[in-house]
């Protein structure tokens, strides 16, 4: 019975502390707590989606426990919300909603013979649902919240749950999974770029350039002595460039140099300097479609 009743008290996610006398009897001080339920994760991928990608996939896999080992379970509903984090005026977030309610026999059971549920979803299929479209970017975030129904009628979420069932290592249950959106190109990026260049000395770029190299093709663009302390210069990358690299090359006095490049979206895709990093940076640029 002792076996039982600690069971119990480590899935309880309330717990009742005694301050009148210490004589209780255990049955009096389970009189005074609520037996939970926690949704443990299981396995999860796919997060961050890829902006460039409408196909990437978010999959989690969730097994339910409770003090009956998952016989109290009901059902699980499972709600999503999206989060417009972009500096703009217009704010394009969308209000949690109902997706989808999974019944027990939606469950199948897991390797522990609890009931276990994986919950899959795309890019597209989630801003299509939540009326988002293709209005999204880097930094936004598309948010998957469980709520556990059990059969004596309590329900279990991320507002209800203690700490050590939230983050714990054992447990690992935050009902609330965020999903970010990422820009990872998968190849060129078509459209105009914006290259601006300062020298905080004035005398221009004593050799230093960035090179954009376009299918084999390399394009120096730099600040000359004449022009002196800026410069500014927009390519195109076309579309039908197939393989497009972006390069710092290094020159007398790489301490005075800064810049910034712009995607073709108007956004910053990488800025660097005084001092730049020399080479190749094309893997850290940030273009978003």
């Amino acid at each position: 019975m002792k076996k039982v009743s600690v069971f119990l008290l480590a899935l309880s996610t309330v717990f009742f502390v005694s301050c009148e006398t210490d004589d209780k009897v255990v049955d009096q001080v389970l009189e005074n707590y609520t037996v939970g339920a926690v949704l443990r994760t299981r396995a999860q991928e796919g997060n961050p989606f890829n902006a460039f990608v409408p196909e990437s996939v978010f999959t989690v896999t969730v097994e339910e426990q409770d003090a009956e080992f998952g016989d109290l379970l009901a059902s699980v509903d499972l709600y999503a919300s999206f989060t417009d984090n972009q500096e703009d005026p217009n704010d394009n977030s969308k209000a949690e909603i109902l997706i989808a309610t999974y019944d027990v026999s939606d469950f199948s059971t897991s390797s522990r013979g609890l009931p276990e549920l994986t919950f899959s979803t795309t890019l597209a299929e989630s801003a299509s649902l939540l009326g988002v479209g293709t209005d999204y970017s880097g930094g936004d975030v598309f948010s998957y919240r469980f709520v556990v129904n059990l059969t004596d009628g309590s329900t279990w979420t991320n507002v209800n749950g203690n700490q050590n069932v939230l983050g714990g290592s054992y447990f690992s249950s935050p009902y609330k999974y965020d999903v970010i959106v990422a820009c990872i190109p998968v190849g060129p990026v078509p459209g105009d770029y914006t290259l601006d260049m300062q020298d905080s000395f004035g005398d221009g770029w004593n050799g230093a350039s960035v090179r954009v190299t376009v299918d084999g093709v390399a394009t120096d663009y730099t600040i000359s002595a004449a022009q002196g302390a800026s410069n500014s210069e927009v390519f195109t990358i076309p579309d039908t460039a197939t393989t497009v690299t972006f390069e710092y090359v290094s020159g007398d006095w790489d301490s005075e140099v800064t810049y910034q490049l712009y995607a073709p979206n108007g956004k910053i895709a990488f800025e660097d300097g005084p001092s730049p990093f020399i080479g190749d940076f094309t893997g850290s640029l940030s273009i978003c479609p």
